[in-house]
């Protein structure tokens, strides 16, 4: 069995495409020094009462965070603003600056108005229940 069975409904939009427009990206911005948006790292699991969305911005201010959802589709934007580095020779600077975005495309089984969201740690946590209909429910079985 394949991992692309299993994958969940719940994705990434455009994950090729994205990873593609990186390239690009990486490719004239160096060249014009032009920089675009940076995806940050996340994971999504499904649980028996819904979905949930977690994405790694350390050192981000929540006032920084957008978070939308609509038609389906979970986005998330901001911006981490770039330190002061005078003085400073980097050698490795790997904490990406500037603006982030990232989508996701919801189930239809699930309830975006009820969503909700918290942010610990450097994690911005985005759940989404199940409606109702969708929970795995016991049948009883009436007997004589």
């Amino acid at each position: 069995m394949t991992l692309v069975n299993q994958l969940p409904v719940l994705f990434r939009e455009s994950a090729f495409n994205t990873q593609i427009d990186r390239l690009l990206d990486d490719a004239i911005g160096t060249i014009s020094g032009w920089s675009s948006t940076w995806e940050p790292n996340c994971n999504v699991y499904e649980d028996e009462n819904g979905f949930c969305v977690q994405i790694a911005l350390p050192g981000m201010e929540v006032n920084d965070i957008d978070v939308h959802v609509e038609d389906n589709t979970l986005r998330v934007k901001g911006e981490r603003k770039d330190e002061a580095s005078e003085g400073r020779t980097w050698y490795t600077r790997e904490f990406l600056q500037g603006p982030f975005a990232c989508s996701f495309r919801l189930p239809s089984y699930v309830d975006g108005h009820t969503s909700t969201a918290s942010y610990k740690q450097g994690i911005l946590t985005i759940s989404f229940p199940k409606r109702e209909e969708a929970k795995p429910r016991r049948i009883m079985i009436e007997g004589q």
